[in-house]
């Protein structure tokens, strides 16, 4: 009954966090997959660190606080990173979810091997610290990682300064919290207070900001596409711009980007629309052509090619969450 303690808060927490994406942006698959990742990133940190002890001879204390934070956190992020430079996750909210996935799975592998290691040494208080504490601890510092790697990504900054930052403030995190500055149950207080405050204000900027992107884009590409299918695209501000380009690009470039452009539409308003019905519990519609369609888009990308692309930033923005979103389909 002990080992509940160490088990049940961090599972209680992630639960929550997965019942508060109102969006439903979290593949069950995925966050299993990261559950199972923390719990073969425990395995594996924990060969590293025998390493690390035995061949520079380090003491337990100097492991804890200065090896385990680095070597734990790069094994549980390197997932998300990969995650992410594929383009499973675009917003906050799944990239804070799918990291305290990764750490439940970290500290659940932990804390077993804790208690099977001390048994009866395994008492109340040290299933408590380890279970509202530690678990959460590393559930949390993955979520921070994650959710400044996506921000970084989204801010088109390149992965690697995104990752850095976050990584670092991941090992710097738990390396304090290694350093037990504070006595145990306060510093369990504080997760307990402080961490459910900042996925709150992470989850509320997230949705709001969500709903604007979906509510502003989603409402200007069904406009855009209705101007095409009825012929009156020219008389657009976007349609008088791509009319100009006919100075620097060939007639049939012109006629693919145009194509382009038309498909792009039509494609991210299919996403969109199944993001909706998604938030509001209704089956997602999902048409037999979509692969067709989303290999011609990336055929024609490659057709115009970069300069194209370019050129038609004004009015496609091939950003990564533009990316996540046609590959949700």
């Amino acid at each position: 009954m002990i080992i509940a303690f160490g088990f049940f808060p961090v599972l209680l927490f992630l639960l929550c966090l997965f019942l508060l994406d109102s969006f439903k942006l979290v593949s069950v698959r995925l966050l299993a997959l990261c559950l199972l990742w923390g719990i073969a990133s425990a395995v594996l940190s924990y060969f590293v660190n025998t390493a690390f002890m035995d061949a520079f001879g380090l003491s337990d204390q100097w492991l804890s606080r200065y090896v385990a934070p680095v070597t734990e956190e790069l094994i549980k992020g390197s997932l998300l990173f990969l995650l992410v430079a594929r383009r499973q996750v675009g917003f906050m909210i799944d990239a804070a979810i799918y990291g305290f996935a990764i750490g439940t799975g970290f500290a659940l592998a932990e804390n077993t091997w804790y208690y099977l290691q001390l048994g009866a040494g395994f008492d109340v208080l040290l299933a408590i610290v380890r279970g509202f504490g530690t678990a959460i601890m590393h559930g949390g510092v993955v979520s921070l990682f994650a959710i400044i790697l996506i921000e970084g990504v989204q801010r088109e900054h390149h992965m690697a300064l995104g990752g850095s930052i976050g990584m670092l403030v991941a090992i710097v995190l738990h390396s304090a919290f290694n350093h037990f500055i504070f006595d145990p149950l306060l510093m369990t207080l504080l997760i307990i207070i402080f961490l459910p405050m900042i996925f709150y204000l992470v989850f509320k900027y997230t949705t709001q900001h969500l709903q604007n992107w979906l509510e502003v884009e989603f409402s200007n590409e069904v406009d855009m596409l209705r101007m095409i299918r009825v012929g009156q695209f020219r008389e657009t501000r976007a349609g008088q711009y791509l009319a100009s380009l006919k100075e620097h690009f060939p007639a049939e470039t012109l006629v693919d980007m145009y194509c382009f452009f038309s498909l792009y539409l039509e494609l991210s308003i299919k996403a969109k629309r199944n993001m909706l019905l998604k938030e509001s519990g209704f089956p997602l519609i999902m048409e037999p052509d979509i692969k067709d369609k989303l290999l011609e888009l990336k055929t024609l990308r490659r057709i115009i090619g970069k300069s194209g692309e370019m050129a038609l930033l004004p009015l496609v923005r091939m950003s990564h969450r533009e990316l996540w979103e046609l590959n949700q389909l």
